[in-house]
């Protein structure tokens, strides 16, 4: 499902030159991923522990088109794809919010689902697939 999250970049989020260390964005990112999760319905703790499953990301790129600062407001929009039965794609973009806003950074993740014992590919459960799909 598209999705938008919004945040403050922090402080914390910055490296020494006072701008957003470069893996922060995959953070923020990941970061709304959860929020998107949670709006659906899907509730993370349990959903792992129910279904033995797990969802790493086997791939992600990133393009970064402008800086983001302390203070800076963002926001994050997503959307999900299908890639195959046991995996999908989330494409990210960051933008500052303005006047006016910008672009700061496109992200690109790629996820597999895995068995948590036998670390074979599994296909999406039920509730992971439903998201996926109404994206």
């Amino acid at each position: 499902m598209p999705f938008t999250y919004d945040r403050t970049i922090h402080f914390a989020d910055t490296d020494a030159a006072g701008v957003v260390f470069f893996a922060n964005y995959l953070t923020i990112c990941h970061e709304a991923y959860e929020e998107s999760l949670l709006a659906s319905g899907i509730d993370l703790k349990v959903f792992f522990a129910d279904h033995r499953i797990v969802v790493p990301i086997a791939k992600s790129e990133a393009d970064y088109s402008r800086p983001l600062s302390c203070g800076d407001k963002l926001r994050v929009s997503m959307q999900p794809a299908l890639l195959s039965e046991d995996s999908y794609e989330i494409r990210f973009e960051i933008t500052r919010l303005g006047p006016p806003s910008k672009r700061a950074a496109r992200i690109r993740t790629e996820h597999v689902c895995v068995d948590s014992g036998t670390r074979a590919r599994t296909a999406l459960p039920g509730p992971l697939s439903a998201w996926v799909r109404a994206g």
